[in-house]
């Protein structure tokens, strides 16, 4: 049985559509709705929003 973490691994994917991402953690009871965060994305080289994926 594996043990139950509070943490969850997130993927935050850039809303740009360049495919870069970022990995992360999030507290699943604090935060269980899906996290939005303004990020540099270097390919396109500017700061833009970046929002929650699951990994796969």
């Amino acid at each position: 049985m594996g043990q139950k973490r509070k943490r969850e691994r997130i993927k935050l994917e850039s809303s740009l559509g360049t495919g870069y991402f970022y990995v992360t953690t999030k507290n699943r009871k604090l935060k269980p709705d899906k996290i939005e965060i303004r990020r540099y994305d270097p390919i396109a080289r500017k700061h833009c929003v970046f929002v929650e994926k699951k990994i796969k």
